[in-house]
C-alpha cells in the first residue's frame, strides 16, 4: 500500500493529476484499500481518519486524489458514508477539507442529495449534517428528473432534514423536469407536517404549476390528501381570495430514490441503496 501510494503521488507531482496507464496498479490497489476502509457500513472513523493522515504526511495532492476518488459508480467515500448514516466518517471527511461534496455519481446524485435515505440518529449526528449542507451547492438538480435534495428529503418525509436544507438556503421553489416543486412532492406523498412547514417559508410560491397545469393544490386532491388539501386551500384563498378546485390531470409515476449500485467486482462488496416503499 505504502509503495502504491509513492508511485502515485510521484506522477501526480510530475504529470499534474493526468494518470498514465503504467500507473492503473497503483490505483487499483490503493482504491480497493481506500473503499474497504472508508466506505462500508461499519467504516471505524478513527481507522479513516489514520489513512487521511497517512496520505496528508505523503503530500496534499495525494490526500485529494484518495478522498475524491471514485468507484465504477461514481460514488466517492462521502457518497457511502452518507448513504450508511456513518456521519461520524463524513464529519472526518470534512475535516480533511478536500472533500469535492458537489461532486455527482454516475446517476448524477451528489452525497447531499443522499441523506434524504439516511437516520440521523443524534444531535451531533445533526451537526454534522448541518455542517455538510453549508458546505455544500444544496440546490444542484440531479441528472435523473432534475431533482434538488430538498425534493427528495421531502418525498421521503425527512423532516429534520428539510428543516436543515431550508436552514441552508435551499430555494423552496425550484421546479424538476416535469414541474414539480418541493411543496407538491410533500402535497403528493401527504406530509402534512412538511406542508406546513413549507407554507411557513416566506418565499413558497403555491400558485406554480407543473407541465401538466397543476398547482399543488390539485396534486394534493387528486391524491386524495385531504388534509393537505385543506392547508393549501386556506392559504391560496387567504393569498388569492379565489377557488383553487380546477381539473385534475393524471401526473405520471417517476422514481425519487437515488440509489448506489453495487458494482459487481470491487472488494469488499459495495453497500446497495434499496428503493424505501
Amino acid at each position: 500500500m505504502k509503495a502504491a501510494m509513492k508511485v502515485l503521488n510521484d506522477s501526480l507531482q510530475k504529470s499534474s493529476g493526468n494518470i498514465p496507464n503504467q500507473m492503473k496498479n497503483a490505483i487499483n490497489l490503493i482504491q480497493q484499500e481506500w473503499f474497504k476502509i472508508s466506505s462500508t457500513a461499519n467504516a471505524n472513523p478513527l481507522d479513516v481518519e489514520d489513512y487521511l493522515d497517512c496520505f496528508e504526511e505523503i503530500s496534499g495532492a495525494l490526500l485529494e486524489y484518495i478522498v475524491n476518488m471514485t468507484d465504477v459508480t461514481g460514488n466517492t467515500a462521502m457518497h457511502y458514508a452518507v448513504s450508511h448514516g456513518n456521519f461520524d466518517v463524513v464529519s472526518i471527511l470534512l475535516d480533511s477539507k478536500v472533500c469535492n461534496i458537489n461532486r455527482p455519481n454516475a446517476a448524477g446524485y451528489t452525497c447531499i442529495m443522499l441523506v434524504s435515505l439516511a437516520k440521523v440518529r443524534s444531535e451531533t449526528h445533526r451537526q454534522v449534517v448541518r455542517r455538510l449542507f453549508h458546505m455544500a451547492d444544496v440546490n444542484i438538480r440531479a441528472k435523473q428528473h432534475g431533482q434538488t435534495a430538498l425534493m427528495l428529503a421531502v418525498s421521503h418525509g425527512r423532516i429534520d432534514t428539510v428543516e436543515l436544507l431550508l436552514e441552508s438556503g435551499a430555494d423552496i421553489n425550484i421546479q424538476d423536469e416535469d414541474g414539480s416543486t418541493a411543496l407538491m412532492c410533500a402535497a403528493e406523498h401527504g406530509h402534512v407536517d412538511i406542508v406546513k412547514l413549507l407554507l411557513a417559508q416566506p418565499d413558497c410560491d403555491i400558485t406554480i404549476t407543473d407541465c401538466d397545469g397543476s398547482t399543488a393544490l390539485n396534486i394534493a386532491m387528486e391524491a386524495g390528501n385531504r388534509d393537505v388539501g385543506v392547508l393549501l386551500y386556506a392559504q391560496e384563498h387567504f393569498s388569492q381570495g379565489g377557488s383553487p378546485y380546477t381539473s385534475m390531470k393524471h401526473r405520471r409515476a417517476k422514481s425519487t430514490t437515488p440509489t448506489l449500485k453495487t458494482p459487481p467486482t470491487r472488494t469488499p462488496t459495495s453497500p446497495h441503496c434499496s428503493r424505501p416503499k
